[in-house]
């Protein structure tokens, strides 16, 4: 399900939570299936320095510092993408946070209210805003990014699984109120992948914990950041026209076991 070269040529895209991990990977993937790219997350010393090694390398880039719980920082992603590239063609609604496991009794509000706000709230605000533009266009492609997580219930612990949830539930709406207007919506089940994120949580026990998850997967190993990413840009591009409101398991057969 790799993306042919060239699928997203003449595309512009927006990608979240594109700082490190899953979309830092996907931007190198965007870029080299031709997109123009917008960039947008919280960290700016790392989207700078990836937006260097894009153009660099003769693509066209540009970052904004957004965080997506805001939706006047959603909405001002959207618009640079607009006004520099002239439209919204796709976005990959990546960015995400989880908590370290804990029964449900002993999880804080504030931990709660976090997962949410960046995993619902950040995915409702942009595709609220990516939406927008596209109905302007004659239509579009929006890929985010849930997990396993968001299917069965994992150790990920109740926050994240319940968010991840909403994100699938949020998927099918959003196609089903926009197929007809041309923008396809999809989500994505990834499984544990090696990233930033990950290494946090693995590195109390590592590498033991690891094991534990790479044995959960029919392929015995952590994804890559860029295997994701690889199923993201298929899923916006043409090579997946009359794909929409599925959510595309990419989890090494995690959930088939």
């Amino acid at each position: 399900m790799i993306a042919s070269r060239g699928s997203l040529t003449g595309k512009s895209a927006l990608i979240t939570g594109a700082g490190r991990g899953i979309g830092a990977a996907a931007a190198r993937v965007f870029c080299r299936e031709g997109a123009a790219v917008t960039l947008a997350a919280r960290d700016e010393a790392a989207l700078a320095s990836l937006v260097a090694e894009l153009t660099e390398a003769g693509h066209r880039a540009q970052y904004v510092v957004a965080d997506v719980t805001r939706r006047a920082d959603a909405d001002r992603a959207v618009a640079a993408a607009v006004s520099v590239y002239g439209r919204l063609d796709s976005a990959f609604n990546n960015a995400g946070l989880a908590a370290l496991p804990q029964p449900l009794h002993l999880v804080e509000d504030e931990v709660f209210d976090q997962v949410m706000g960046v995993n619902v709230r950040g995915v409702w605000n942009c595709m609220r805003a990516e939406v927008t533009a596209m109905l302007e266009t004659g239509g579009g492609a929006v890929v985010n990014n849930s997990s396993t997580a968001g299917l069965v219930a994992t150790v990920a612990g109740s926050p994240y699984i319940a968010a991840k949830h909403a994100v699938i539930g949020l998927t099918k709406a959003a196609a089903n109120e926009y197929g007809s207007a041309g923008i396809r919506v999809n989500a994505l089940a990834t499984g544990a992948t090696r990233t930033e994120m990950l290494g946090g949580w693995l590195a109390e026990d590592h590498p033991a914990r690891e094991d534990r998850m790479a044995a959960k997967a029919m392929l015995g190993r952590l994804a890559a950041p860029e295997e994701i990413a690889e199923a993201a840009a298929w899923l916006c591009s043409e090579a997946s026209s009359y794909v929409t409101g599925t959510t595309l398991a990419v989890d090494g057969g995690r959930l088939a076991r």
